[in-house]
């Protein structure tokens, strides 16, 4: 019976395996640069959640190997405690506690005293969720309201400005969930995040995209207003299709300004179906709230000529294979992801469903609006029109 060999990484090598993930390699990537497969890196990455763990630093104020050395030494000569305390300019005391926690007198022993220190002191301190019972319920409260860690911290900072006991990073929120060994948050709320993954992925992680068909007479990005570009005015609009099994899609349009989203059900992705059901979903906002559209390179809007004709409201497309043109789009299509996932049949929501989600994610506090709600946005810039 043949047994797989046990991998062992140095040192410097984990920390070239953390330094690359970090900056957003794949497991695959790492795997191949120490000529193993992704299994072997995946274990050290997900025993900390994908988190990389703290570099372990000597306090300033421990005693040092060379001054339990001077403390052996001393005890070996006969020298008093306070003689030896005397000698490192240390208190008296803090000799004391060593030579009595590390054998006594006659035990004492420089390299394993100071080696049993450096073990002693691996103690992690309590997560702030695992003190704040009140607090980690509040969290888990708003995981399940699919909440994100970041929207429930600057809320908690909103809500509680002067009480800092009640607040809790984003971070510590994503840790709490990762690293189970903190046994504060349950696993079972990782299902509330966005993305289902099991370890933290590096924001450098680049998601791959390409350029989607030629459209005729597009106007190029390029051309948009510059008052369109610092967001100050209402009114200006992203829009895609995200797709799902069975050729269903949704279209899925937000707002630039108050990033208030829109979910629009189109039947199918030829350029007919989704232009007409653009022109339906427009004539329900007030004309001063729908000034343009910028679209990507997608042959849906093949016939934007009709829907401009329709709306009077000009579209403008993105460079191709660019779609951080449309950041705030491409924002929202991941968030929706977690609604709708890859390879499910879009085509059995109905437009109330989708209006129902919509209207989850437009109540949710947004970090890019000072945590206030896209939803307490847009109701200004319908009251500024009104």
């Amino acid at each position: 019976m043949s047994y797989r060999r046990r991998i062992y990484f140095t040192s410097e090598q984990k920390s070239e395996i953390w330094d690359r993930w970090q900056r957003g390699e794949s497991m695959s990537s790492i795997g191949r640069r120490f000529d193993r497969n992704s299994s072997s890196i995946y274990p050290l990455l997900s025993r900390t959640g994908g988190i990389r763990p703290p570099v372990r630093k000597r306090s300033r104020l421990a005693l040092t190997l060379v001054e339990r050395e001077e403390i052996s030494r001393g005890l070996e000569s006969r020298l008093s405690l306070r003689s030896i305390a005397l000698r490192l300019r240390r208190s008296p005391s803090t000799i004391s506690r060593e030579v009595k926690r590390n054998g006594g007198v006659d035990q004492y022993r420089a390299v394993r005293s100071d080696q049993a220190s450096w073990e002693r002191a691996h103690r992690p301190k309590p997560c702030k969720l695992a003190c704040n019972w009140a607090l980690s319920r509040t969290v888990s409260r708003k995981l399940q309201m699919n909440w994100s860690p970041e929207q429930i911290a600057g809320w908690l900072k909103r809500e509680y400005p002067q009480e800092e006991h009640n607040q809790v990073s984003h971070e510590t929120i994503y840790r709490s969930l990762f690293v189970q060994a903190r046994g504060v948050l349950k696993k079972e709320l990782m299902q509330y995040l966005r993305s289902k993954r099991t370890i933290r992925r590096s924001r450098h992680a680049s998601l791959k995209r390409h350029g989607l068909g030629q459209i005729k007479d597009a106007i190029s990005i390029s051309q948009r207003p510059a008052s369109v570009e610092d967001r100050a005015v209402p009114g200006h609009w992203e829009g895609d299709l995200i797709g799902g099994s069975r050729n269903s899609y949704i279209a899925t349009l937000v707002e630039r300004h108050s990033r208030y989203v829109m979910l629009v059900k189109v039947p199918n992705k030829d350029t007919q179906s989704v232009v007409s059901a653009l022109i339906k979903q427009v004539h329900k906002l007030p004309r001063e709230l729908y000034k343009s559209l910028t679209w990507d390179r997608g042959k849906e809007l093949a016939d934007h000529r009709r829907f401009t004709l329709a709306t009077d409201i000009d579209v403008y497309f993105c460079d191709p294979s660019s779609p951080w043109q449309r950041g705030s789009n491409e924002n929202t299509n991941r968030l929706l992801r977690q609604y709708f996932p890859k390879g499910t049949d879009l085509s059995v929501h109905s437009q109330a469903h989708l209006n129902k989600i919509a209207r989850q994610l437009n109540e949710r506090p947004r970090k890019t609006l000072q945590f206030e709600t896209p939803a307490d946005r847009f109701k200004q810039c319908v009251a500024a029109t009104g």
